[in-house]
């Protein structure tokens, strides 16, 4: 193989038709092959490595002592697969164009679907309730490094501020914690207010963590669990209910925050 000494110039070696590598085998083969011309490309190409690691080509045999013979090959052979190679380049540079051109696309779709957009604000029942724990996610959130909009958002998409709440799937409590999650973030009374909130704002710091502080990332695991974004490439998985849910705690993250500066 070519190392770093090999040398930078394709250069002639006289009769012999030597031609050393330049920066890669294949642009060295692909010079003698050119030079050989198209009359002669049934001719054999030899490949040779010296003691200190420089690569040489040449179209017949060579007998330099400290050249060793690492193969041999016919030029058409050799033309046939340095077109390979370049085949094979301009494959794999279409579909990192593609992926980046596939990736904006979905940058721009979710900026438009996740983009600010009017809330009704907290009011009557809900707004008494959400008085009540006030003390709790302020609380919560300074320990784990939250900010209590976020919590607050949370908490009104899960539950509404109802403690008592309980979905279908089993989900508990305020922040709707699954007793498996419960369990995970030592939460020994799930319908306790105080530890309900505590164990989910322990599960979003964890989220967040995992996912490099992306919001969105960290939304979607707390919905469809962890597992389920890492499995969609640290996307939000193409859930409507997950993709619902991201979208509607913005939004009230968003509310909370105007209301605050307000």
């Amino acid at each position: 193989m070519v190392t770093e000494r090999a040398a930078m110039a394709c250069d002639s070696a006289g009769a012999g038709g030597v031609w050393r590598s330049c920066t890669a085998v294949g642009l060295g083969v692909f010079g003698l092959v050119v030079a050989l011309g198209s009359s002669t490309l049934s001719a054999d190409v030899f490949k040779y490595v010296d003691r200190e690691g420089n690569v040489f080509f040449s179209d017949e045999p060579l007998t330099s002592a400290g050249l060793k013979l690492e193969w041999k090959r016919t030029a058409t052979r050799l033309a046939a697969q340095n077109r390979e190679q370049s085949a094979s380049i301009r494959r794999k540079q279409a579909e990192v164009d593609a992926r980046r051109e596939g990736r904006l696309k979905a940058e721009a779709e979710a900026a438009e679907v996740y983009k600010r957009r009017p809330v009704e604000r907290v009011s009557g029942s809900m707004w008494v309730r959400r008085q009540r724990y006030q003390p709790l996610i302020e609380s919560a959130a300074r320990r784990h490094g939250l900010v209590p909009e976020l919590l607050h958002a949370v908490i009104r998409t899960e539950s509404a501020y109802k403690p008592d709440a309980l979905s279908h799937a089993g989900a508990c409590g305020l922040m709707q914690l699954m007793p498996g999650t419960a369990e995970r973030f030592r939460v020994t009374e799930i319908w306790d207010p105080a530890q309900n909130i505590e164990g989910g704002a322990a599960y979003l710091r964890f989220l967040l963590d995992l996912f490099d502080n992306d919001l969105r990332l960290a939304l979607a695991g707390y919905n469809a669990g962890e597992g389920a974004v890492k499995r969609y490439g640290n996307q939000i998985p193409p859930y409507p209910e997950t993709q619902n849910y991201v979208r509607k705690v913005l939004q009230f993250l968003w509310a909370e925050e105007e209301s605050r500066q307000s």
